[in-house]
């Protein structure tokens, strides 16, 4: 899954950045609001970190500049203010939550996977299909209770596929999703990922749309 980090404290964005990265998310990272607003708007994340206090446009303008071009990606606010007003403003503007500084590396994760799954309709950290189980808290797999050995882009592609079961999803989306901006995207590579997941797996559950892309149908195999 992929997220952008707006954070224009040089040091506290490079904490965030490599905490999700150990956490297996694919990450960008911006420091001012008019560059997130753009991004934000012209790319597709699965989340947004974005911090209140930035450069250039602030947090709010930046959430009800999404919210009013119709963008729907969760956002996660972080402020320095502990006042109930600005968590207040944040929540009307349109973000999904908060998160006062300082912080602690697993509440934000916790409060980021929440308003992921929420966004996609799950209301468990376990998300299962068939014999496949996977905990997105602990970030394991397992297939039949045996545990699944698997490299972070596997995890990746798998989570998404899971996340958003029962649709047919292009190999663009899934590039878009499972890479940060300044990673190269590859069709070749994403169908190789996905023979090894396949393998891995031992049963079928990864379905190929002919000229779609990739599915995990609401009843596996």
């Amino acid at each position: 899954m992929r997220i952008l980090v707006v954070e224009d404290e040089p040091r506290i964005a490079a904490d965030i950045r490599a905490g999700l990265e150990r956490a297996s998310y694919a990450v960008d990272v911006t420091h001012d609001g008019d560059t997130a607003w753009f991004k934000g708007e012209t790319e597709d994340y699965d989340a947004i970190v974005l911090d209140l206090g930035l450069p250039r446009l602030d947090g709010l303008s930046v959430i009800r500049r999404l919210r009013g071009a119709g963008v729907a990606t969760p956002i996660l606010i972080l402020t320095a203010r502990d006042g109930w007003r600005e968590k207040v403003e944040g929540i009307d503007a349109g973000a999904d939550d908060y998160l006062t500084k300082p912080f602690q590396m697993e509440e934000l994760l916790a409060r980021l996977r929440a308003i992921t799954r929420r966004a996609t309709g799950h209301a468990s950290a376990i998300v299962k299909a068939g014999p496949l189980e996977v905990d997105t808290r602990a970030r394991s797999a397992t297939v039949d209770g045996q545990a699944l050995t698997l490299s972070v882009l596997e995890y990746r592609l798998l989570t998404y596929l899971l996340l958003h079961r029962g649709r047919t999803l292009s190999q663009g989306e899934l590039l878009e999703h499972i890479h940060s901006g300044d990673s190269d995207r590859d069709t070749n590579a994403l169908e190789a990922l996905v023979a090894r997941l396949r393998r891995k797996l031992g049963f079928p559950l990864i379905e190929t749309r002919r000229g779609h892309g990739y599915c995990i149908p609401d009843e596996p195999a």
